[in-house]
């Protein structure tokens, strides 16, 4: 009898009422994973938003030298590579404490980052009034990220499971897992058949290729990143054959996702890319980690919402952030006359050098030039037709005459 009492007290759930039982404690300590992987994903995004600025400041520097690998005699670019490598090192650590619909919609972080240095780094000198009007969008969109950013930290699954090996291999086997990989790959293959086959080089077609990638990318990470956290710890999960194949598949799609992320930075803006595809990755990848590590399991549906909520402000606010952001001008096949120094647009003896079309002409230009007088519009030569005899051979139509000097 005792031992059947016993038994049942040990299958009675813990209630996390207070801090001095069992589950008080147990849920405490998963606060606390959830706030240390958190900061670790926060740490490494400001990381590395500042290294690709710094970066990309020492190119833009070097843009004139006449070595194409200047930039690595320069202490800033290696500085740059430097906090690159310890942010990539955080965010990866960051994997292996908090859950991973936590971790993948924090890199929000970084676009933040990257508005605010660009804001404060700015170059060209702005009036207050054109100032917020130039960037209201800007701050609106900070705001509302670093709301969904709150939100996503407060109200995040608190699952915290070992990544052992028996785990790792026990959730990759399961049925939902594997009904969702068979819709991923049907899925996958249909997008690449279009895009490949039948040219579909929508925006929206390459970053869901790429977004089916990263969440395989970010399923394997914390994977890999939780077994080698354990083997620091003592407890060796290297010898697990389920270690590699997670190493090999992490690898594999990062390289591939790349790839398409590559072909698309050719085809569409950097702002673009950077909004559809946060929104497109967060919502898949939190999708993949969902069913594969069934981090919404336990918890209730306030939280639930309150999290989608996050999710949902922090995409309107990196929308908001990217618009704002400058396109880039594409290089023009012509030269600009009007913006050659020392010419002259008109004479005042009636000579003219190049018509003055309000600063609009522009050689190789799509202009109407009706209003032009006849001195500037181009020479032709005169033509004249040759009559045709009935035993002469066929010739051209037209001949061009030759003009003498004379003439």
């Amino acid at each position: 009898m005792d031992r059947a009492r016993g038994a049942a007290l040990q299958l009675r759930p813990l209630q996390p009422t207070s801090s001095a039982d069992p589950g008080g404690s147990e849920a405490s300590f998963s606060y606390k994973e959830n706030l240390i992987g958190a900061l670790l994903a926060i740490f490494g995004h400001l990381v590395v938003s500042i290294a690709l600025n710094l970066q990309k400041y020492c190119h833009i520097r070097l843009a004139g030298s006449k070595d194409p690998r200047a930039y690595f005699k320069t202490k800033t670019w290696w500085l740059g590579l430097f906090l690159m490598l310890l942010g990539e090192l955080g965010v990866f650590a960051s994997y292996a404490f908090a859950p991973l619909s936590l971790i993948v919609p924090l890199s929000a972080v970084s676009v933040i980052a990257s508005a605010i240095i660009g804001i404060i780094f700015i170059k060209e000198k702005w009036k207050p009034k054109d100032f917020l009007r130039r960037y209201v969008l800007s701050f609106v969109g900070c705001g509302l990220a670093i709301v969904g950013t709150y939100l996503l930290v407060t109200f995040a699954p608190n699952s915290h499971e070992k990544m052992t090996g028996e785990n790792i291999t026990r959730h990759l086997v399961s049925w939902p897992f594997l009904l969702y990989m068979l819709v991923e790959i049907i899925l996958f293959c249909l997008l690449l058949y279009f895009y490949k086959e039948k040219n579909a080089n929508n925006i929206v077609v390459i970053l869901l290729l790429v977004a089916l990638l990263g969440s395989m990318t970010v399923v394997t990470v914390k994977a890999v990143a939780g077994m080698l956290v354990l083997s620091i710890q003592g407890n060796l999960q290297l010898d697990y054959p389920i270690f590699y194949v997670m190493f090999v598949c992490m690898v594999a799609t990062a390289v591939y996702q790349a790839a398409f992320l590559s072909q698309a930075s050719q085809m569409y803006d950097s702002s673009l890319i950077a909004s559809v595809g946060y929104i497109l990755s967060t919502t898949i990848a939190i999708t993949a980690g969902a069913v594969f590590y069934l981090d919404f399991i336990g918890e209730d549906a306030l939280h639930i919402c309150m999290f989608a909520l996050g999710c949902l402000i922090a995409f309107l606010g990196v929308f908001l952030i990217t618009r704002n952001r400058k396109k880039a001008i594409p290089f023009e096949p012509y030269i600009s006359m009007d913006a050659m120094p020392g010419m002259q647009n008109m004479h005042d003896k009636g000579m003219t050098v190049q018509p003055d079309l309000k600063a609009s002409f522009s050689y190789g230009a799509l202009e109407n030039n009706d209003n032009i007088s006849e001195i500037c519009a181009p020479a032709t030569l005169p033509v004249m037709q040759e009559e045709h005899s009935s035993g002469a051979a066929p010739g051209v139509p037209y001949r061009v005459l030759e003009h003498t000097k004379k003439e």
